[in-house]
């Protein structure tokens, strides 16, 4: 029985607007992706989709317009979200995974047990179109199973809810346990926590690319250019070749 898989390649990096927009590069429809999200009931958001240009890679920016700032939602509040809607199961199952995957991270940077967590960025509503619309858009490429390589993070500060945080930030820190990555000499936060979790409750695989048929690729673009490397994620599809 084939497997369809999507292999990662976070070489600059991974956020879960560049996963979303590497997707839709890879042939996710958007039309399916938006009218999944539908399927939460939520309101006051929109996703776009934009071609766009780092270091000669022609790529995708996946837009999302919420307006609503600083709204924090705990983890028990989104998974109730999730569990109440009429998601397709697998979208369902990867966005739950991904979310507790999110508290268990944040909950041992506070010191407090994941259910009392309280999300600050990944609470508020595109974080939750970001990592809903990606496995939305898994669903639409039919992919079976998740892969990556090793991930790309980069040095100095960054600024957050809490104020000023080592970049690696504690929360990408901790979702990156055992997973193997790269340190990129980039003033810039190139792997968020979003992007983290989704490899760290996804990817089945870490490491090279595994056996398989290629049958297309998407670049995700950051919303900034680098001086020295493409700011995309880089997705590859196809079919894993049989042991």
């Amino acid at each position: 029985m084939t497997r369809n898989v999507a292999w990662f390649h976070p070489f600059s990096g991974i956020a879960g607007d560049m996963t979303l927009g590497a997707l839709l590069d890879a042939g996710a429809d958007l039309n399916f992706v938006v009218a999944t999200l539908k399927r939460l009931n939520i309101d006051g958001w929109a996703l776009s989709a934009k071609r766009v240009e780092r270091k000669g890679i022609d790529a995708t920016r996946a837009i999302v317009d919420a307006p609503e700032q600083h709204h924090h939602r705990h983890w028990s509040d989104i998974r109730e979200l999730l569990e109440s809607s009429s998601l397709p199961d697998r979208v369902k199952t990867r966005s739950l995974a991904v979310f507790e995957t999110l508290a268990v991270a944040e909950g041992k940077v506070h010191g407090v047990p994941a259910e009392d967590v309280h999300f600050h960025e990944v609470g508020a509503l595109d974080a939750i179109v970001d990592i809903v619309g990606s496995c939305a858009a898994l669903e639409s490429l039919d992919i079976d199973e998740i892969a990556s390589g090793p991930v790309a993070v980069g040095v100095g500060t960054i600024t957050a809810a809490h104020g000023v945080l080592p970049n690696p930030p504690p929360a990408v820190v901790n979702l990156l346990e055992q997973i193997p990555t790269i340190g990129v000499d980039v003033d810039l936060e190139l792997t968020t926590p979003t992007g983290a979790a989704i490899i760290k409750a996804l990817a089945t695989i870490v490491g090279a690319m595994p056996d398989m048929t290629i049958r297309c690729s998407g670049y995700g673009a950051g919303t900034r250019d680098l001086s020295d490397r493409a700011n995309v994620t880089q997705v590859i599809i196809g079919s894993l070749t049989p042991a």
